[in-house]
């Protein structure tokens, strides 16, 4: 459930049990008309903020958040 549009405590919680810090991600969607990042993107979780936004460092070079319910990612290996 979402408190003033943001994720509960307990959803927090579940992102950053699930993208530890050094997690490698994929990008599967982003709702930013102005970013460069594109489906299939790979990069490294540097951290979970406090609102879910999962930090990625995009391979490219971005340092673009990942913004809880917008934007969508994946796990993978290596």
């Amino acid at each position: 459930m979402k408190n003033n549009g943001f994720p509960s405590k307990e959803i927090v919680d579940r992102l950053r049990q699930q993208y530890p810090k050094g997690t490698r991600v994929e990008l599967v969607s982003m709702n930013d008309p102005y970013t460069k990042l594109k489906p299939g993107d790979r990069g490294t979780v540097s951290m979970v903020d406090d609102i879910g936004t999962v930090f990625v460092n995009w391979d490219c070079g971005s340092g673009l958040g990942v913004a809880y319910g917008e934007d969508h990612i994946r796990k993978i290996d290596g």
